[in-house]
């Protein structure tokens, strides 16, 4: 029975609490995004039980509800009529999120991204620093040689200008210009002041001091610091928008950046740099006495809770204690080895998982995401494995709170940051040995716990009642055709002893439809890559929607070149306005989703470009749509394509045929009703 589109919306808003508990609302590609006054209002299980929605979930301040490709559009339309409301972007769903926000949860979200997009450049240095040492070590007569010293150069670059490098990333994540952003981070390591690392060893008499108009401004640097770096930038950002909407257009060119970059150098100066890297100090200060608290039970209960700021995505705040940390005066970052233990822990659970489970799916899943793990990314094996099946999460964490106490009974130290796991080994080359022994523990017992405690026979009797049902349908459909193939028969036989020239024509009409459903009939039942690139499983998604199977069973692909084509023959259901998702439907009831990217549609199309329209009717290998990788890429969003199945549930005989390297059209998924 098709579905009621108005009714699903309509008793979408009554649940909501009517239009006084709603800012806005948008939709994706699968979602509607909703923006709400009081989530407490709403009563969430009346809102998953409604027909229509397949799940709902809070993310970044909007309230979003699950409800498939090429449906939500229908529902969203429906809704701003009950509503009264005006449809609204996504970016103006997103903005009016983030306002809805604890201020709180909204610092931590805006240091991550800050943090994230400098990431790579931080790993790069910190790696290249612990080869060179190493190599140092290793050939005493290297360490005096200018190889040594061009390379030691290239290496600590990105912890010398730290500053410049927060700024600019600072700037476009407050919505300043940039390029302002790096001359505050730049004024803040300016060679004429004393370096940061030097203060430490003076007498306060002896630091200069700019005197004017009754201040006293200390010529220091900011070497090192991070939170007056953001701060400064934030100031700035907020001061040069105020100049744009107050100063006439004919000289904003001009005086904008000017006062914008000299009121926020004064203030950095003055006020904001001494200021805020005294409580920089204090938080570093608290950290340090976290991690050595009780002989190392605060790391302990850190190394066990830090898989849970990963799942509530505030662990890049951690960033903020690291750079700290290798700017005073010891120089090392003893958070690190925390963060190593824990990570390493959950990479073993899910390699229990993986090794214990006879389900080929899960194997599929849990094996490569350890090894990722093993690597320093825990995202795969924690989303999809670990934090599923719950038990493992669980043996992951007491493992890591073993790992992490050693570390401070250790008091190991690592020379960077970015950094866990089997590459960790690099930047604690003080350690080795004791490094060696932390996450040799901290594997031991999340493997071993998670291998004792994990059962899969729930999700075996899951998998045999999948299978009992796919056999009665099996077997109803085998005898539907007895019946079916014995009532032409029955007919014939009548017919040949009445007419024998109508049976003949029933004969070639039988002939003539087999030779034209046949085929078209096995091309349905066949899915074929649209994505050239690695070939990942469902549950293996960086996004808990796709992952979990709500929206259809399927397979990630990570692509390699930016071009999906049609995976079959089929009509084109929907396309969004921001280009990045297509809907298809075929001949034999298939509902095909393809999700370019994660989070993608907040690119507002920008790097995608359509080659078909709604209700084209298409060829398989056809171009449906381009994207820019490396723009996904900078813009911050992971490039896995989802190509799923809406409706998977209706064929028992789903099977993935292909996971790994693939090329264009090679054969991925068969479907049978």
């Amino acid at each position: 029975m098709a579905m009621d589109y108005g009714r699903c919306a309509k008793e979408i808003f009554e649940t909501l609490g009517g239009r006084e508990n709603l800012v806005s609302a948008a939709h994706c590609a699968t979602r509607l995004r909703l923006v709400t006054v009081d989530n407490s209002r709403i009563d969430m299980k009346k809102l998953e039980d409604i027909d229509g929605v397949k799940g709902v979930f809070s993310n970044n301040g909007q309230l979003q509800l699950i409800i498939g490709t090429g449906i939500v559009n229908k529902v969203y339309e429906e809704f701003l009529k009950v509503s009264g409301m005006t449809a609204a972007t996504k970016e103006e769903v997103k903005a009016a999120a983030a306002a809805q926000q604890p201020i709180a949860k909204r610092m931590i979200k805006a240091l991550g991204d800050v943090f994230v997009p400098i990431l790579p450049a931080i790993v790069a240095s910190g790696l290249m620093m612990g080869l060179v040492e190493a190599l140092g070590k290793a050939m005493p007569a290297f360490a005096g040689s200018d190889w040594y010293g061009i390379l030691d150069l290239l290496a600590n670059t990105a912890f010398v200008f730290l500053p410049v490098l927060i700024s600019v990333s600072a700037a476009r994540v407050f919505g300043g210009n940039i390029f302002l952003g790096a001359v505050i981070g730049m004024i803040m390591i300016h060679p004429n002041l004393i370096n940061a690392w030097s203060v430490a060893g003076m007498d306060a008499a002896d630091i200069p001091v700019w005197h004017l108009l009754g201040f006293s401004i200390r010529q220091v640097g900011y070497q090192g610091h991070v939170i007056p770096v953001i701060i400064a930038v934030w100031v700035m950002c907020q001061l040069e928008k105020w100049l744009h909407k107050h100063v006439p257009e004919m000289i904003d060119l001009f005086v904008t950046p000017l006062f914008t970059v000299i009121l926020t150098a004064f203030l950095t100066l003055g006020l904001i740099g001494p200021i805020f890297s005294t409580a920089e100090n204090y938080v570093l200060g608290f950290a340090q006495w976290i991690i050595s608290v009780g002989h190392g039970v605060g790391s302990m209960i850190m190394g066990a809770l830090y898989p849970l700021t990963v799942v509530c995505g505030i662990h890049h705040m951690y960033n903020v204690i690291e750079a700290g940390m290798l700017s005073a005066a010891e120089g090392l970052n003893t958070w690190m080895p925390i963060a190593s233990a824990a990570n390493f822990a959950q990479g073993a659970a899910c390699l229990a998982v993986g090794l214990k489970a006879r389900n080929n799916k899960t194997k599929a899943v849990a094996i490569p995401s350890a090894l990722s793990s093993a690597l320093g990314i825990t995202e795969p094996a924690i989303f999809g494995v670990n934090l599923r099946m719950v038990k493992p999460l669980v043996c992951g964490m007491i493992g890591g709170a073993a790992g992490a106490l050693l570390g401070a009974i250790f008091h190991i130290g690592a020379t960077s940051y970015g950094v866990t796991g089997i590459p960790g080994f690099l930047i604690t080359l003080d350690y080795t040995f004791q490094y060696a022994i932390i996450l040799a523990v901290a594997f031991a017992v999340a493997f071993g716990l998670t291998w004792v405690v994990w059962k899969e026979e729930e999700q075996e009797k899951g998998e045999q009642g999948r299978a009992a049902a796919g056999s009665a349908n099996k077997e109803g459909a085998q005898n539907q055709q007895k019946q079916m193939t014995q009532k032409p028969d029955s007919i014939k036989n009548t017919a040949k002893e009445a007419i024998d020239g109508q049976v003949k024509v029933l004969e070639a009409a039988d002939k003539v439809m087999e030779t034209m459903v046949m085929p078209k009939v096995l091309e349905e039942k066949t899915l074929y890559v649209p994505v050239k690139g690695n070939i990942i499983a469902r549950e293996a998604i960086p996004d808990d929607t796709f992952a979990s199977g709500v929206l259809g069973d399927g397979v990630g692909i990570e692509p390699e070149a930016g071009l999906v084509v049609a995976p079959c023959d089929g009509e084109i259901a929907s396309l969004t306005d921001t280009c990045h998702a297509i809907g298809m439907t075929t001949a034999g009831g298939m509902e095909i989703l393809i999700h370019v990217g994660i989070d993608t549609v907040n690119m507002q199309g920008d790097g995608f470009a359509l080659y078909v329209s709604q209700g084209d009717k298409v060829k398989a290998g056809q171009k449906l749509l381009t994207f820019d990788m490396e723009k996904i890429k900078a813009a911050g969003y992971d490039t896995t394509t989802a190509v799923l199945v809406a409706n998977s549930f209706m064929f028992p005989d789903f099977s993935v045929l292909k996971t790994g390297k693939s090329e264009l059209m090679e054969k991925l998924i068969t479907a049978e009703k």
